[in-house]
């Protein structure tokens, strides 16, 4: 299992302390120590689309200019964006079994789980 985020984000943070509290082995990625490639971020797009990995709720979505905005409308120019400014990407990605997961939701973590 392999969980992608940012350390500080406290949903990350929940997710953490869910697998924690449930006996579930993981290897944590921080985005802001080892970024990411737009070849792992379209990996993940291939299951979820690229629009979901795209964190338009963040701070630094909402910091950007609207014509640097204007112009993610491809797969291509999101993975360039979220390679560069990995806080736009959604979190946390969670690699297990095949799957990904994009944000933390329960329902999904314990059927994904088992547990």
């Amino acid at each position: 299992m392999h969980v992608y985020g940012i350390s500080n984000c406290s949903t990350v943070k929940k997710a953490l302390a869910w697998l924690d509290e449930h006996g579930l082995s993981y290897t944590f990625h921080d985005f802001k120590k080892t970024g990411t490639t737009p070849t792992q971020l379209a990996v993940w797009a291939e299951q979820v689309g690229w629009e979901k990995l795209l964190n338009r709720q963040g701070m630094t979505w909402r910091q950007l200019p609207d014509s640097v905005k204007a112009v993610i409308t491809t797969a291509p120019a999101a993975f360039a964006l979220m390679s560069d400014k990995t806080s736009c990407i959604k979190r946390p990605i969670l690699e297990y079994r095949g799957r990904v997961l994009v944000g933390f939701n329960l329902a999904e973590y314990t059927a994904l789980t088992g547990d």
